[in-house]
């Protein structure tokens, strides 16, 4: 149907036809690979994050850091060291083996909470956690850490979402300057300043909203459901 059409919009359902098609003969979805996910699972993809699938929002932001894997690992596996550069992040707990709970900053000044799991490991590689049933916010992510010889690591993260109120109040969140691939490349920012330098740098009374300490390792951008899934 794509093909006959012969027009931007006919090429635009033939690429999408094209992507469907290859995910059906293979088996194979980026979006999955990236979060962890495996559907060789005997459980259906709509159980991995309880009732519903985190697929509004799509977030994929990569950083360098001068430290190796094995460190970078070690630091983020304690996930109460995670609020320490995730500004929105209020705490994270741990209640359990592979379990802890989270508190977020949410709309209106009220806080979001969930319990969440670790559902996938690879020592020094790689960490996959997914929000549990009865989450305020559905959320799966997963942190990726990839060697580059002297430039350190690569701390790659993916992070799927369902926004509160749905993807009206996602765009919303965009237009207003809370645009979530935003905050997770700041967070990273903030990451790379504590474990290089020991502390993290603030733009607070700066005229611009750009971090000065950016750095070109930065990669991705946010992408919606539409895009990616």
């Amino acid at each position: 149907y794509g093909l006959r059409q012969r027009t931007l919009g006919g090429l635009c359902l033939t690429l999408a036809g094209t992507a469907l098609l290859h995910r059906g003969v293979t088996g194979h979805c980026n979006t999955y690979e990236a979060l962890g996910f495996s559907t060789d699972d005997t459980r259906s993809i709509s159980s991995i994050t309880g009732e519903e699938v985190a697929r509004d929002v799509h977030v994929e932001k990569a950083i360098a850091i001068d430290k190796s894997p094995e460190e970078l690992f070690s630091f983020w596996r304690e996930f109460q060291n995670l609020p320490q550069f995730m500004k929105h992040l209020e705490s994270v707990t741990c209640t359990g083996l592979n379990r802890s709970h989270w508190v977020a900053k949410g709309p209106g000044g009220k806080n979001v909470e969930w319990d969440a799991e670790i559902y996938n490991e690879k020592p020094n590689e790689m960490i996959a956690w997914r929000s549990l049933e009865g989450a305020d916010i559905v959320n799966a992510g997963s942190v990726h850490f990839k060697p580059l010889g002297v430039r350190g690591t690569e701390v790659k993260v993916v992070l799927n979402y369902n926004a509160p109120g749905g993807k009206i109040s996602a765009f919303l969140a965009k237009l207003f300057g809370h645009e979530p691939g935003q905050m997770i490349a700041e967070d990273l920012r903030r990451l790379k300043q504590i474990l290089e330098t020991g502390e993290a740098a603030t733009i607070e009374g700066q005229t611009s909203g750009r971090d000065p300490q950016a750095t070109p390792f930065e990669t991705g951008s946010p992408k919606t459901s539409e895009q990616t899934l």
